[in-house]
């Protein structure tokens, strides 16, 4: 099992700029590729953004493409999603996610399900 600690959500204005950290610890961060989704009061749980066990892949969803970027440092066991140019509509919880072991390096993964441990989520709200 793998603990999630989500951080660095808060107040933004639109075209502002927002980091998020999502810091593991529990089992060998190398050995599972990680995501980050949100949600919104009275919406499904949406993806955001993924990467894989090595870094060298990752995938976005269309709504955030451009301005997201996701990425993993093995040395902090840290993954980040550096929020560029946000929107009102980027206004939700995020979460991030991280999946079971997987021998395959550059796969990614987009879909709520194939997630096994999540953490607490962090607000982020983006003003106009």
């Amino acid at each position: 099992q793998v603990q999630l600690v989500e951080s660095g959500g808060g107040l933004v204005q639109a075209g502002g700029s927002l980091r998020l950290s999502c810091a593991a610890s529990g089992r060998t961060f190398s050995s599972y590729a990680m995501g980050w989704f949100r949600q919104t009061p009275g919406k499904e749980r949406e993806f955001v953004a993924a990467i894989s066990r090595s870094g060298s892949s990752t995938a976005y969803a269309d709504s955030v493409k451009v301005r997201f970027t996701v990425s993993r440092d093995s040395a902090k066991n840290t993954v980040y999603l550096q929020m560029n140019n946000v929107k009102p509509e980027d206004t939700a919880v995020y979460y991030c996610a991280a999946a079971p072991y997987d021998y395959r390096l550059t796969y990614v993964y987009t879909l709520e399900d194939e997630y096994r441990d999540w953490g607490q989520g962090t607000q982020v709200t983006v003003s106009s």
